[in-house]
């Protein structure tokens, strides 16, 4: 192994355990950026052919869209570049899905991760602007609601439950919400709320799918950084929040997770529960990646990093907190992205 390879694996060493405590850059800013490390920038070759096995690239690959989706891409990110192609620099920022989103239809980027589905406006931006692009599934998340360590009481709740207390006008006008308005055997505390804000797809998919396009309760903490709210989740008996698996899996010592009752007694969340039409479906989405197609034509190094994606995330999507994809689904999309020409 070079100099450089070694240099990686350090670098990896220190910023992996991180990857997870982080939260989605604020939308419209300056995207944070990560899983360079190491792979030095070169300029893109530009040849515009395909890749042939055993061929050394170069040149860049630009990703940028969902924090809840950045742990797995930047793992994936940095597998590539220290055992695929260590000419080729591939740089995944998190600037959250909608701010991402921006940045790729403006041709900013070649990949945009999301944590929602693309929506009609964006695609009419990147007609628009002449790029052709495709959605793809990359793997599973489980939405988890999340209570402080110390909280003995509800650490099982219903569906119907989670969807009252979260919306707006439910339980009272004022919105301050006690434990006892839920079951009247828990305490006479107040429930304090806690998410991501609206910049990120995992606000979106909780007042979509799991609220109902309903408002969120007025008195709810959302924050910026994942980070952020896992810090203020812990420090807080009184908390509830909700966010990706992957944020809980990774501050499994400063949170509890909620197991949820959707009819046949309560489910926790976990690798095995997670499943669009498993025991934790009805909380479950698929979390995705946007390819543009002018890139991977142009550039070969990002049509070979697309293809490395699925060939990978079967195996990496458990250590960060997601759950696989069929194999069958992941093929699938593997043999759409080798067939860009």
């Amino acid at each position: 192994m070079n100099t450089k390879s070694w240099l990686l694996v350090l670098l990896m060493a220190a910023a992996v355990p991180a990857v997870a405590a982080c939260g989605e850059g604020e939308e419209g800013g300056a995207s944070e950026e990560a899983a360079t490390s190491g792979a030095e920038e070169t300029e893109d070759n530009g040849s515009g052919e395909d890749n042939e096995a055993g061929e050394e690239l170069s040149g860049t690959v630009a990703i940028d869209g969902s924090g809840t989706v950045y742990p797995l891409m930047a793992r994936i990110a940095e597998e590539f570049m220290i055992n695929e192609q260590e000419g080729v620099s591939v740089e995944v920022s998190r600037a959250g899905t909608s701010a991402g989103m921006q940045r790729f239809v403006n041709g900013e980027t070649d990949l945009s991760n999301a944590s929602r589905e693309i929506r009609e406006e964006e695609i009419e931006e990147l007609e628009a602007n002449g790029i052709e692009s495709r959605e793809y599934k990359v793997a599973l998340d489980g939405l988890t609601i999340v209570i402080h360590p110390g909280n003995d009481w509800a650490n099982e709740m219903t569906e119907e439950e989670i969807k009252e207390i979260f919306v707006t006008g439910n339980i009272n006008e004022s919105d301050e919400i006690m434990w006892s308005d839920i079951r009247s055997d828990w305490p006479d505390e107040q429930v304090n709320f806690y998410g991501p804000n609206e910049n990120h797809g995992t606000n979106e998919f909780f007042v979509e799918e799991i609220i109902d396009e309903q408002d969120l309760v007025q008195t709810i903490n959302l924050q910026q950084e994942y980070s952020t709210l896992v810090t203020l989740i812990s420090e807080d008996e009184n908390a509830i929040g909700f966010f990706g698996y992957g944020y809980y899996a990774n501050n499994t010592d400063e949170l509890e997770a909620v197991a949820i009752d959707f009819g046949d007694g309560p489910v926790e969340p976990s690798l095995d529960t997670i499943e669009e039409d498993g025991e934790y479906g009805p909380f479950t989405r698929p979390v995705f990646t946007n390819v543009s197609i002018n890139s991977a034509q142009e550039k070969p190094e990002v049509k070979a990093f697309a293809e490395y994606v699925f060939e990978v995330a079967d195996d990496l999507a458990g250590d960060t907190g997601f759950a696989p994809l069929p194999e069958e689904e992941l093929n699938e999309q593997l043999e759409d992205v080798q067939s860009i020409q």
